[in-house]
């Protein structure tokens, strides 16, 4: 009970003092979303009308927005129960317990652990959490091969025992990756190193983000092994390796926060197929020298490797635990690469929703809309090589304006409209159940964020 107590007191304390940027606003959605987004109006207006005729003095409502936790909260309850590893055994186990005290002294800091520690144990619309429900959902979305022994399945939820562990894997992964991104780089040679008032919380902050995420790793790993399952060890252990590819693509600034590159540095034709990895041999490495320069292969390329490729290889690795044909288990890559695409096609466009960007926010300067006009004005380029040394030398309000005044922002629409239709397509491969349709929602729901 004091463990509990002593952890949403954290919680509130993050809430009050940290500052939240990131959450997804609406954007358009995909014309294929259009067909589904009709029946969904017509099998409304067929009830209300049927219900009008009964009775004239009710009041018909309009239709429910497509809610994110709504949609969340029904898809947790198609697969059994709340799937995130963040649940109330994590939250009071000893080791996470341990982890949130420390944190507690951070408290107040600049250190960027504290971003990221708001965001997964505060953010009600956080999409950090989602991804072992996506492997979930599209494990019962595929169901298991009739030779996976009864003892295997959990019945009543429709997934496998060994699927769900994999779940759990998986936003380890995500989560452990996202915390070791909030190490600073302490050097004597960066700004950081040099600041003696701060240098205390930051390498305190450090050591809390290292071993934190060494915990996270190090227990998926062991999860990971008790599959014994070699070819899905071998997977999840490639979209690892992607992390840490993604991490040397292009400059870096002292803190290792990206830089695009500068307009003109490479001159290669496009490819002529989307970007990704070799669909009969995933293990090799993704072709990279073949997109930079090109805007959006360079960033599909980028945030495959960083996102799309764990989602991607996780849904996969769930169907071959189930038996399932290697052709429908490419179909379950397919469906969680582009979803994370399109999702991070949402994030990247939020900060330019409004017409002036709120005080002290920044953006990803290798976001879509970024490189969108980098191609559109080059001139651009000469504003972001103030950020060599430090991002937070940009002026980002500026860069803010010359993106909404052009056409980057309709490309990114666009771009995620894209994925968003290509994850759906993907979707028709499976048969026709609750949970293709809570995957459908979830896709929905991303607009209204």
């Amino acid at each position: 009970m004091y463990r509990a107590r002593g952890l949403r007191s954290i919680m509130q304390q993050l809430h009050q003092r940290i500052p939240v940027s990131g959450e997804l606003n609406p954007s358009v959605v995909a014309p294929a979303l259009k067909t589904f987004s009709s029946q969904q109006q017509h099998r409304w207006t067929s009830t209300s009308t049927a219900a009008g005729k009964q009775s004239a003095n009710v009041q018909v409502t309009p239709p429910p927005r497509h809610d994110w936790n709504r949609a969340v909260s029904e898809a947790e309850r198609i697969v059994g129960y709340p799937t995130s590893f963040l649940s109330l055994r994590w939250l009071l186990s000893d080791e996470i317990a341990n982890v949130a005290l420390h944190l507690r002294k951070l408290v107040g800091s600049a250190h960027p652990l504290m971003k990221t520690a708001k965001h997964l144990l505060y953010n009600g619309k956080n999409t950090m959490q989602a991804w072992g429900l996506i492997v979930l959902l599209v494990s019962k979305a595929a169901g298991h091969a009739p030779s996976v022994p009864d003892v295997e399945q959990d019945k009543s939820a429709g997934v496998l025992h060994s699927q769900r562990a994999l779940a759990e894997v998986t936003e380890m992964i995500r989560i452990s990756h996202l915390v070791h991104n909030s190490v600073v780089n302490l050097q004597s040679s960066t700004q950081a190193g040099q600041d003696g008032a701060t240098y205390d919380d930051m390498s305190f902050g450090n050591k809390i983000g290292l071993l934190t995420g060494d915990y996270l790793l190090g227990h998926s790993s062991a999860e990971l092994a008790n599959l014994r399952n070699q070819e899905v060890v071998e997977l999840i252990s490639s979209a690892v390796r992607d992390f840490s590819e993604s991490e040397f693509i292009g400059e870096r600034d002292e803190q290792n926060n990206p830089l695009p590159y500068k307009p003109g540095t490479f001159q290669r034709p496009s490819l002529s197929v989307g970007v990704d990895f070799n669909e009969h041999d995933v293990m090799s490495p993704m072709p990279i020298a073949q997109v930079l320069g090109n805007p959006e292969q360079e960033w599909e390329c980028r945030n495959i490797l960083n996102a799309g490729s764990l989602l991607g290889k996780s849904c996969q690795a769930s169907l071959k635990l189930a038996g399932q044909s290697e052709e429908l288990q490419r179909h379950a890559y397919r469906f969680g690469k582009h979803l994370a695409l399109a999702w991070q096609a949402c994030l990247d466009a939020e900060p330019f929703q409004c017409p002036t960007l709120p005080l002290d926010a920044t953006f990803s300067l290798v976001s879509a809309p970024v490189l969108f006009h980098l191609e559109h004005d080059p001139a651009i380029y000469a504003q972001l090589e103030a950020g060599k040394q430090s991002v937070d030398n940009i002026d980002y309000e500026k860069i803010h304006k010359a993106i909404l005044a052009g056409p980057a922002l309709a490309k990114t629409k666009e771009l995620q409209r894209k994925h968003t239709a290509a994850a759906l397509a993907v979707l028709q491969h499976f048969p026709a159940t609750d949970a293709r349709q809570a995957l459908e929602n979830i896709i929905l729901a991303m607009q209204d964020l």
